[in-house]
């Protein structure tokens, strides 16, 4: 264990409050009596994640004096354990930090890579010259980019962490030996992936035990996870970026590990072991946006989401919300963000192949171009031409109107903060629900499917698409690890998963605070409407049943609800977009964190000394 000096003071005896008192009990407790609260008060430091387990790793880990980065690793691994269809070692991710001492915003890119042997064409099927079908290309070693999940771990604790990673791998490592409660939600996403995982021999043995899905109730054990963990802990990353554990990633990838009754004859990848070995993450200066005397920061690219956000932010500050009646605001919000996500589409992509005009995006005067555009007695059609963020600031257009490419659906995202006041706002993902299906044997975890977040073939027409795979391109993500300062301090912490949505959902949430004036926990629990450069706008059902639906239609909008998988139209979600989550800074060292109260199981909410 190694300790560094963190904050004005170290403090050396922390109050070990009772389990049940702090909002959760110890990371390997019995989960089986308790039940999830998307909503906790108090000091100390805070997490909100997916799971019990998940947020009680955080927690304990907060408690021996580890930072939010600390308690973010121990986060992070835990829910490769119980969130493994959306988390975990074979994905990547964005981690967004506030540092207590400087008082500045730092960003890690651990987003995946493109193997060397990729290029702008492996999504297109030789043999008819067309891309192949999208879930074809997903269940498959083709989709899977080189990982980068445990390398951001590493960093961040590099640059903010007290204690090593074998350390707060700890958490983690006893879950996954006693095993997890299965809930209501967790066999839902395995009956959603049935028929997938039941073509790979190490998926369906870890997901169906007994060939049969997971019955709400039953404890799911992962040792071979736990032993995974194990050798990390040991060895260190270069287990998996070079080492054994690597070997056995490429050896899946090439080779996908089908049952001996399978019906699909997935395409292998083009992953190799010295596309691990040279796998780096990448610090970056944040994105920034100021809204209403709010600092706004969130990811840059790679992920689109902190030019989508801030774009958006920017647009509707020429508004002034709060003074117009329901309908006039979510009909500038939806506005704004197809208009952005028209920017999104043609500009942004990873920077290291693609010159991304940030700074013109996220500014004034090409806020005040796009602005002009919304109209407020008609919905525009879509999909609209993107704006020239080095135009005169006139209100026209820049070309022609194009669609965007794949979008992915399924994240995860948690929040954690520290009694030093420290903050992570950290987004990870394997991409689809279940990500490429395949579990790498012997090793417990999924690999993900990031590289279909690529367009398969040119989007943009005569213009360049800036999100075509290229060897070591990262893919384009809408991943919006968010957080607001005020007056310098941390005010908030909020993001979500949802693939394209996650734009819009943190959006909306930002909204609801700052414009609204809802509560941190209504304005995560408000029905939500996502509007990305599409004729329609993808809703929940909820939202269908706001009084401001037929003023909306009256505009011009029309409103649907996506409640089908991406990969089978067979397959029926619950149509609910994103699963957020945020922290709100009481001032004096009180926090208020919250969670989804219902989407997807709802959230787990904790702090370390609860205020009563």
């Amino acid at each position: 264990m190694r300790f560094r000096r963190i904050g004005s003071a170290l403090s050396v005896g922390v109050l070990l409050v009772s389990a049940l008192a702090a909002g959760g009990t110890t990371a390997g407790a019995d989960q089986q009596t308790r039940t999830k609260d998307p909503v906790a008060v108090g000091f100390g430091g805070a997490v909100v994640s997916d799971t019990l387990e998940s947020t009680d790793a955080g927690l304990e880990v907060l408690r021996k004096g580890g930072t939010a980065a600390d308690a973010a690793v121990a986060v992070a691994s835990t829910l490769g354990v119980t969130d493994p269809y959306v988390a975990g070692l074979g994905g990547g991710g964005y981690f967004v930090y506030y540092d207590a001492r400087t008082h500045r915003v730092s960003t890690i890119d651990g987003r995946e890579t493109t193997p060397r042997a990729g290029s702008e064409t492996m999504f297109i099927d030789p043999a008819t010259g067309q891309p192949y079908p999208f879930p074809v290309a997903v269940t498959s070693g083709l989709s899977v980019g080189v990982p980068g999940m445990l390398a951001t771990w590493e960093r961040a604790l590099d640059k903010w962490g007290r204690f090593d990673l074998a350390e707060n791998l700890q958490p983690a490592i006893k879950v996954a030996d006693r095993g997890f409660t299965v809930d209501a939600t967790f066999r839902e996403q395995t009956r959603q992936n049935e028929a997938r995982f039941r073509q790979f021999s190490a998926t369906r043995d870890l997901f169906l035990p007994g060939g049969e899905l997971p019955v709400v109730g039953s404890k799911l054990r992962n040792p071979d996870l736990a032993d995974t963990y194990r050798e990390i802990a040991k060895r260190g990353t270069r287990a998996l970026y070079g080492g054994s554990v690597g070997r056995d990633v490429v050896d899946a990838v090439q080779h996908p590990p089908v049952a001996p009754d399978a019906t699909i004859d997935p395409m292998p990848g083009l992953m190799t072991v010295r596309d691990l070995k040279d796998y780096r993450t990448i610090d970056r200066r944040p994105a920034h946006a100021g809204y209403r005397g709010y600092d706004v920061y969130g990811m840059p690219p790679s992920s689109s989401g902190g030019i989508t956000v801030g774009e958006s932010l920017n647009i509707l500050e020429r508004f002034d919300l709060s003074a117009m009646d329901r309908v006039q605001a979510l009909h500038h919000y939806l506005e704004a963000t197809r208009l952005a996500f028209a920017d999104r589409g043609r500009f942004i992509g990873d920077p290291a192949y693609v010159d991304v005009p940030q700074r013109q995006l996220l500014s004034d005067r090409f806020a005040a171009q796009r602005a002009c555009e919304i109209d407020p007695a008609h919905a525009a059609t879509s999909p609209v031409p993107p704006g020239d963020p080095n135009g005169p600031g006139t209100c026209t257009a820049a070309g022609a109107a194009t669609p965007d490419g794949n979008q992915g659906a399924h994240t995860n995202h948690f929040v954690v903060t520290d009694r030093w006041g420290n903050v992570v706002s950290y987004t990870n993902t394997i991409e689809q629900l279940g990500g490429s299906g395949i579990v790498v044997p012997g090793r417990g975890f999924l690999l993900n499917n990031e590289l279909t977040d690529f367009n398969f073939a040119p989007t943009q027409g005569t213009a360049p698409d800036p999100n075509l795979a290229a060897p070591g391109k990262r893919p384009r993500s809408s991943m919006s690890p968010t957080i607001v300062l005020h007056h310098g301090r941390p005010f908030l912490a909020v993001g979500s998963p949802g693939g394209a949505t996650i734009i819009t959902t943190v959006i909306q949430v930002l909204l609801n605070r700052l414009d609204f004036g809802m509560s941190l926990p209504d304005a995560i629990a408000a029905p939500r409407a996502s509007q990305r450069n599409s004729a329609t706008t993808q809703v929940e059902p909820a939202f269908l049943a706001e009084p401001v639906v037929p003023g909306l239609q009256a505009l011009g909008h029309t409103f649907a609800v996506n409640n089908t998988s991406p990969l089978d139209p067979n397959i029926k979600t619950d149509g609910n977009i994103g699963v957020a989550s945020g922290l709100e800074f009481l001032g004096h060292g009180k926090v208020l964190a919250a969670g989804e109260p219902s989407r997807r199981g709802g959230s787990a909410a904790g702090v370390v000394h609860p205020s009563h």
